[in-house]
C-alpha cells in the first residue's frame, strides 16, 4: 500500500527524530562506561551543576574525588550519591575541602588527592566567582580575589596534579569555563579578565602535553540557568536595542546544569579540544566580534551610554 505524499515527511521528522533520540542515548551509555573505574576529580562539587556532573559519574561507575568549600554540602552530596546505590557497580566518594580563594593551602589538597587513589584520570574543573560594577567601583583587592578564585587557584591545581599524569601518561582535564572568555561583557571587567586568562593558559598547556597523552578540554559555556536571575529588567537596562537584544540572550538564555554535566560526560568520552555551549545569538556575536570588531565595539559602547544616561535621568 502507497503512502500518500502527504505524509512523507511527517514521517520523516519521526524517522528522523528517532534516529536521533537512540543515537544520543547510545553516547550517553557509552559515556557512562568510558568513565567506570576512572579516577576522577570535580571542584565545585556542590554547585548545582557539580551536583548533577557527580551523580552521573556515580551512576557510571568512576571513582570520584569531590572537592568543594562546605564539608556538611560535602559530606550531603555523599550521603545521597550513596543511598539507594548499587555498591558492586559504584564507589563511595571520597570528600576533600578545597577553597580556591586560599591559595597557600591549594598544595595540602593537591597531596590529599594524590593520596585517595595514587593518580588523577580526569580533572573537572568547575566553579568560580562573579563580581557586576563599573571598573571604576571595581577595588584592586576584589580584582585580585577574583584572579585567584578564578585563575590562579585553577592552574595551581592544574600544574600539581600535572605529574601525576604525565608519570602515567594519560589523563583529562576538563574546565568550564564561560563564554566571557571569548567575549567580554561590560561591568563585569574582572570577571571576564579572569575566564579570558584560563581559557589562554589551558590553551598553551593543551599543546604542551600533547605528547604524554595528555587531553585538554574547555567548556564555554552561557549563564547557568540557575544563576540567570540576576538579569532580570531594571532601571540600568540599556535602551540600544540591538545590544539590550544580545545582552539579554548572554545574561539569561543559559544552559541547565542537567544539560552542561550532560554535556562534560560526552567530553570524556570524545575528549573533544574545545566547546561551546551557546544560543545563536552569542554564536553571532561572537563572529561579529571576529569579522567586525569596530561595528561590535561600538554597539556595546552604545549600551553603556544609554545605561548611563538612564542612571543619571531616573
Amino acid at each position: 500500500m502507497a503512502v500518500p505524499s502527504v505524509m512523507v515527511l511527517p514521517l520523516l521528522v519521526v524517522v528522523f527524530a528517532g534516529i536521533y533520540y537512540f543515537y544520543n542515548e547510545f553516547l550517553h551509555f557509552m559515556s557512562k562506561s568510558v568513565v567506570r573505574n576512572k579516577v576522577v576529580v570535580i571542584t565545585d562539587a556542590v554547585s548545582a551543576m557539580g551536583r548533577e556532573c557527580a551523580r552521573l559519574l556515580h551512576e557510571g561507575g568512576a571513582q570520584l574525588v569531590l572537592c568543594g568549600p562546605n564539608w556538611d554540602k560535602l559530606e550531603s552530596l555523599h550521603d545521597s550519591l550513596c543511598s539507594g546505590s548499587d555498591p558492586s557497580k559504584t564507589f563511595p566518594p571520597k570528600l576533600v575541602l578545597l577553597e580556591f580563594s586560599d591559595i597557600e593551602s591549594i598544595e595540602d589538597v593537591i597531596t590529599e588527592i594524590g593520596d585517595c587513589y595514587g593518580h588523577v584520570d580526569v580533572l573537572i574543573i568547575n566553579g568560580g566567582m562573579k563580581v557586576k560594577a563599573a571598573v571604576q567601583n571595581h577595588s584592586l583587592e576584589m580584582d585580585k580575589i577574583i584572579m585567584d578564585v578564578n585563575y590562579f587557584g585553577p592552574i595551581t591545581l592544574a600544574k600539581g596534579i600535572l605529574p601525576l599524569m604525565i608519570a602515567r601518561r594519560t589523563g583529562h582535564f576538563i574546565i568550564v569555563n564561560s563564554i566571557q572568555g571569548r567575549l567580554a561583557v561590560p561591568f563585569r571587567s574582572s570577571y571576564a579578565a579572569s575566564k579570558h586568562a584560563v581559557l589562554a593558559f589551558f590553551d598553551c598547556l593543551r599543546a604542551e602535553v600533547e605528547e604524554y597523552g595528555i587531553s585538554v578540554s574547555t567548556i564555554n559555556h552561557t549563564f547557568i540557568n540557575a544563576a540567570a536571575q540576576e538579569a532580570t529588567p531594571s532601571q540600568s537596562q540599556p535602551t540600544n536595542a540591538l545590544w539590550a537584544y544580545i545582552l539579554s540572550k548572554l545574561t539569561t538564555h543559559g544552559v541547565s546544569p542537567e544539560g552542561l554535566a550532560y554535556e562534560i560526560m560526552r567530553v570524556v568520552n570524545r575528549k573533544r579540544r574545545e566547546v561551546l555551549l551557546a544560543h545563536p545569538i552569542p554564536w553571532v556575536a561572537l563572529y561579529i566580534r571576529s569579522v567586525m570588531p569596530s561595528f561590535f565595539f561600538s554597539v556595546v559602547a552604545a549600551g553603556v551610554k544609554d545605561t548611563a544616561m538612564n542612571q543619571q535621568l531616573k
